[in-house]
């Protein structure tokens, strides 16, 4: 455990730069003990140690997602049938972008190549709500244990909800051009490994100009919540004394657009402050999945009546996520 302790802390949670940031901050004068000095720690602090994490996982998850280009994976969901379909289409999500706007495309492309609509459905909640890159980021705040059940449950809610609109036959509430586009993919050529690696500095690069900014609202808002909200407003408003905590918390987190890196600084600090854990991921999963600029862009491709089963079903699931893991806390931190 101290090895782990130790990754956890100074390797993943960089413990190390927080250090060292307060240390320079407090040779040039600035008590970080004030709330002034704490908010300028908080957010270089945070800023630095996300947009790391942010390049070097999305470099190997990018490197990781060359060999599992859409025709690749068309033919992979293409041989598996029932629940099996699911889960794979799920885990597929795993590889894929953070964000849950990059994701419709490839759900659409899905859809229009002839897979099952709930498989396509499994791969849209998963893509943007559970990551290799939400996996370690998790890790890194909340402890390995709270990190995989966070990504097992999301994968849960992911093959419930496809399972669920497959059994419902919702395919007549697809808009017509997406079930008549048909596939248009042609067989990728084999890439050498400079090209995958070439493919990854793009996407890391391409990536880090998209999300960055959104990186710097999130640090800032937490910056703000760390140092200026007082502890009892959280506790009163999403703390264990507010049974509808998690309601508020998702309720709040779908007009906000985000991915799990602009989230992750907002989340710390509401958890600093006394908001429960599972109030604080529930929203963290509102933001990520149900984002009102996301839910615009599906809504170009389905009817309102299965937009609404996606939406009912992702809800249900995060708010009894929330319960769960606030249930749970006291023997998960």
């Amino acid at each position: 455990m101290g090895v782990w302790n130790f990754i956890q802390d100074q390797v993943l949670g960089m413990k190390w730069l927080n250090d060292v940031i307060g240390m320079g901050l407090s040779a040039l004068g600035l008590d970080i003990s004030g709330r002034i000095g704490g908010s300028v720690q908080f957010f270089l602090y945070d800023v630095v140690k996300i947009t790391v994490l942010l390049c070097v996982l999305i470099f190997v998850i990018s490197y990781i997602q060359s060999y599992f280009p859409p025709e690749r994976s068309k033919r992979i969901l293409g041989g598996v049938h029932g629940i099996w379909a699911n889960l794979i289409a799920a885990l597929l999500g795993t590889v894929t972008p953070f964000c849950s706007c990059s994701s419709i495309p490839l759900f659409i492309g899905f859809t229009s190549a002839g897979l099952p609509l709930g498989v396509t459905f499994s791969f849209l909640i998963s893509s943007p709500m559970v990551d290799l890159g939400s996996l370690v980021l998790l890790m890194s705040i909340f402890g390995i244990r709270v990190a995989v059940i966070y990504v097992i449950l999301g994968l849960v809610i992911a093959v419930a909800g496809g399972t669920t609109i497959d059994k419902l036959g919702m395919e007549k509430y697809v808009e017509r051009f997406v079930l008549s586009a048909g596939s248009v993919d042609i067989e990728s050529p084999d890439l050498t490994r400079r090209d995958r690696l070439l493919y990854a500095k793009e996407q890391m690069l391409g990536t880090f100009k998209k999300v960055f900014p959104y990186i710097l609202i999130g640090v800032g808002i937490g910056a703000v919540i760390h140092n200026w909200i007082p502890e009892r407003w959280i506790e009163m408003v999403l703390g264990s004394s507010n049974p509808f905590g998690v309601l508020l918390a998702t309720v709040v987190g779908v007009p906000m657009y985000a991915d799990i890196f602009g989230t992750i600084p907002v989340a710390e600090a509401l958890l600093g402050k006394g908001a429960q854990l599972g109030t604080v991921l529930a929203f963290m999963m509102a933001v990520t999945t149900l984002s009102l600029p996301s839910l615009i862009m599906l809504r170009k491709a389905v009817k309102p009546r299965l937009l609404a089963v996606f939406i009912g079903v992702c809800t249900v699931g995060i708010i009894l996520v929330g319960y769960l893991f606030n249930g749970f806390q006291f023997i998960l931190i």
